[in-house]
């Protein structure tokens, strides 16, 4: 029942595409029944087939104008005559009206179906001839339909049907809604559509979320074909139910819109009774609300004052601080462009400045290695002049055969000899003016004296470099080269923004941009010279002297607090490694004792120069030790003569001797002199070991036994630190000093040997002078030793004679 429904449904919707397709199989027909009649016989062929023959040439005369307008009313009466009721005889009408059927008129849905079912039972008997039309002459089919169509005939045609087939459920629908049963294309397409209807309508009763009322009302041109086909039906009351459709007049269809209908409840419209009591009620509500809301609002905009008065305070707090801000900005840019300039300026006149600097070394390191060199002349003219064992012309270099060179060196030698002993003369009649010649030894001056034309040159030479570094900052404004200038301007920026100032490192970087201007002021400074200037007293030195101590209080590890000590460390400690290496003389007294002076003062008043690991300082430290080993290495030098030769004590190898024995003591009493710098060990090694053991103790022993032993011991001994002794514990000295003693126990053995048969006062002095090597061996600690000697030579004053050491 439901399926029938659906098919009467849908029977409208159908009407076109099975008029056309009942065309189109009508005018098939209509061939193949005239093809037949001509082949069997004439009695065959019915009068309608040729009236049928004259609608297709009229419809084809007709033109394409007439043909939409044709399918149209086609349409109309076929609608018109399915609605009417079948009645019994309708088949057999039609089949005699196919007789009747005038040029021209369209036929009926009753006529179709009677040529249906004609065309069917011919079929089923196969009495007929299929012809085949040809594609593309029928106006009423289009061109898919027509493949769709021959598929269908051909499949047909390779069918042989032996039995009469019983109609299907499908064919016997189709018969009741006016649809030959054989057309199962029709019927696929309209369940295709029916499922494609289905669909859409669950598509849209799941889109629906709230029940609506519509009404569909159709247009007045589709109730003229389609009259009550949609029926007025609510999405409210149709939810989750199919919607269906029924033709006009069908009872099924208005008992189903019946029953799924839901009706809806109309609202009342009665009011509840306003009283006094609800008024007031409603009106307290009210004002509870907006007292409420009052509340809300007034704390909201309590807020929004609070939030502006702070507001405006930052404003005012970032107003007053905007301003220092941007005078800091510009300041902090000027600086910036200032040691950007300035740095710039150093870049371009610290390689005049370091070329200076070297010139001014390389002037002095060469007058001191001419007076070393000359000094080194003398001592090997002299060896060899008074040496018996010798040849002078062996000791003369390069000498050839035919004695050119040797009578050139006899000359230089002779020349050097008188340029010696004029020297010494005017050393020692300036020492007769002064009335130091009493206690002058021979060997204890240094013989550093220069001739006019060495002093001319070098004063030249110093004069003309004083005058290029006065040149170095002449193009240069004084804000540029002037330490005073350039201090004021970092102290105004250490003054007005501190905290910039330490976060930029200022204080590290004092000391290597004043670098280049203090090494210019002490272009000629040189602590071995009585005449140099303290460098505490320059003005570089005053001028950083109170940088960075301000009256404010001192921020901890202030790196302005040892800006000097600094500078000392990294521009005078190098200087004087320089001075040290190149210029310094050990063998000189006076260099040695300002030398060692200024290193004292430097080790006292600078703690960052007493710093083991400071660079600087080991490097100082390291030059003077190369120093004093070369010299020992170079400039010391013990003549060996018999004591035949010594006897004369006005001969030349006798004073020979005496000058290299004195200026040996000198040195030793040079080298001591760093004591409290060096290092004991150090000291010792070059001393007592390199010095005393190597070189004096070998002119101990080829001296004169008496006094004048007994005074060059004293002498020697006075150079020793007498710290040395002071913390030794038990009887013995140091081990350095244990062949000197033996020597000195020796040397009272034969005084004492040599008084024997003498007189009494030989006797006597002889007995003084072994107290006085007790003395001397008590003064070392060498309590061992002086002990032996008192008792060798019954000496009771033992304790006396070493308590007053």
């Amino acid at each position: 029942k439901e399926t029938e429904e659906v098919f009467k449904v849908k029977k409208s919707s159908y009407s076109k595409k099975i008029v056309k397709q009942l065309k189109k199989e009508y005018k098939e027909d209509l061939e193949k029944s005239k093809v037949r009649s001509e082949v069997n016989s004439p009695t065959d062929v019915e009068p309608p087939l040729e009236k049928t023959g004259q609608i297709k040439d009229t419809g084809q005369e007709d033109g394409t104008a007439n043909s939409e307008h044709g399918e149209e009313e086609m349409e109309v009466e076929s609608e018109k005559e399915e609605e009417k009721p079948k009645a019994g005889g309708a088949f057999s009408s039609a089949l005699s009206s196919l007789n009747v059927l005038r040029p021209g008129e369209i036929p009926d849905a009753a006529f179709i179906h009677a040529a249906r079912k004609k065309r069917q039972m011919a079929r089923e008997l196969g009495d007929f001839t299929p012809v085949d039309s040809e594609p593309g002459k029928s106006r009423l089919v289009r061109e898919d339909e027509n493949d769709a169509s021959d598929d269908e005939d051909d499949d047909e045609k390779r069918r042989i049907v032996f039995t009469v087939k019983e109609k299907s459920q499908r064919q016997k629908i189709a018969e009741e809604i006016g649809i030959e049963g054989s057309d199962d294309e029709a019927l696929v397409a309209g369940e295709q559509d029916e499922e494609l209807s289905r669909w859409e309508q669950e598509q849209i009763r799941k889109g629906i979320n709230i029940p609506q009322a519509s009404i569909y009302q159709p247009a007045e041109v589709n109730n003229l074909y389609y009259q009550n086909t949609y029926q007025t039906l609510s999405y409210g009351s149709s939810y989750g139910i199919p919607y269906t459709y029924a033709a006009y007049g069908s009872s099924e269809a208005k008992s189903q819109k019946t029953d799924n209908t839901v009706p809806f409840k109309t609202p009342s419209n009665e009011m509840t009774p306003v009283t006094i009591d609800l008024v007031k009620k409603q009106l307290k509500d009210r004002l509870d609300s907006m007292k409420e809301l009052h509340k809300a609002n007034r704390q909201q905009y309590e807020k929004h004052q609070q939030s502006r008065e702070d507001s405006t305070k930052a404003i005012e707090i970032l107003e007053g601080s905007s301003g220092g801000i941007g005078e800091q900005y510009k300041f902090l840019q000027e600086m910036r462009g200032y040691v950007q300039d300035l740095l710039e300026c150093f870049s371009e006149k610290v390689p005049l400045i370091n070329e200076l600097e070297s010139a001014m070394h390389q002037l002095y390191k060469q007058r001191a290695s001419r007076l070393v060199q000359r000094r080194q002349d003398d001592i090997k003219d002299e060896s060899s002049e008074f040496s018996s064992h010798s040849n002078k012309a062996l000791m003369a270099p390069n000498l050839e055969s035919f004695g050119r060179d040797r009578v050139i060196y006899q000359e230089q030698v002779k020349r050097r000899t008188a340029e010696r002993e004029a020297r010494r003369a005017r050393r020692r009649q300036a020492r007769e003016q002064t009335g130091k010649m009493a206690d002058h030894l021979e060997g204890l001056s240094s013989d550093d004296e220069e001739t006019s034309t060495d002093i001319t040159n070098f004063n030249l030479e110093r004069d003309r470099i004083l005058k290029e570094s006065s040149k170095v900052f002449e193009d240069v404004l004084e804000s540029f080269y002037s330490i005073d200038c350039i201090k004021s301007q970092f102290e105004a920026w250490r003054s007005k923004y501190f905290t910039s100032y330490k976060d930029a490192y200022i204080g590290l970087c004092l000391p290597k941009l004043f670098n280049p201007l203090i090494r210019l002021q002490l272009l000629t400074w040189t602590p071995l010279e009585g005449k140099c200037r303290d460098f505490e007293t320059m003005l570089w030195f005053e001028s950083l002297l109170f940088y960075g101590c301000e009256e404010q209080e001192q921020v901890k590890d202030d790196a302005d607090i040892s800006l000097l000590p600094t500078i000392v460390e990294r521009v005078v400690l190098p200087k004087l490694t320089v001075i040290s290496e190149n210029i310094w003389d050990p063998f000189s007294t006076t260099q040695t004792s300002r030398m060692v002076a200024m290193v004292q003062k430097l080790v006292d008043g600078y703690p960052s120069v007493v710093n083991a690991e400071n660079k600087n300082t080991q490097t100082l430290l390291k030059a003077l030790l190369l120093r004093m080993r070369r010299t020992l290495d170079d400039d010391v030098f013990m003549p060996l003569y018999p004591k035949n030769v010594l006897e004369n004590k006005n001969s030349g190898p006798y004073l020979f001797f005496q000058r290299q024995f004195w200026s040996s003591v000198k040195l030793l009493g040079n080298f001591l002199q760093w004591y409290g710098i060096l290092s004991n060990k150090t000291l010792q090694e070059l001393s007592i070991d390199g010095l005393l053991n190597r070189y004096i103790l070998m002119a101990f022993q080829n001296s004169e036994y008496g006094e004048d032993s007994i005074k060059k011991a004293q002498s020697v001994i006075s150079c020793f630190p007498k710290q040395w002794f002071t913390n030794l514990k038990g009887e013995k000295t140091i081990s350095q000093l244990e062949n000197f003693c033996r020597y000195l126990v020796h040397l009272a053995d034969t005084i004492y040997r040599t008084s024997i048969g003498c007189s009494d006062v030989e006797k006597r002095n002889a007995r003084e002078h072994i107290k006085q090597i007790i003395k001397l061996l008590a003064s070392v600690r060498a309590l061992d030793h002086a002990v032996t000697v008192a008792n060798d030579h019954n000496v009771k004053e033992l304790k006396i004679l070493i308590e007053g050491k």
